[in-house]
């Protein structure tokens, strides 16, 4: 599954990098929690959450159904 999340985060992060930003994949568990680190712009920025929730999650989410939750790690 690691491979299908980093796919899909390619293709969010032209958007993230538009904006200074971008997504870093630390780690998949076996029970669909995807841990990712928020860099550049988006490491700092106060809409993180909201980017990582709406935007990150929510696509991981409706292109592999496997994916429970996305959390940022540090």
């Amino acid at each position: 599954m690691k491979e299908r999340v980093e796919k899909v985060l390619g293709e969010i992060r032209p958007s993230l990098e538009a904006d200074g930003g971008n997504v870093e994949l630390v780690d998949v568990t076996d029970d669909g929690i995807v841990r990712v680190r928020l860099t550049g712009a988006c490491g700092t920025c106060p809409m993180s959450t909201l980017t990582l929730k709406m935007a990150i999650e929510k696509t991981l989410k409706d292109k592999i159904p496997e994916v429970k939750s996305v959390e940022q790690v540090f």
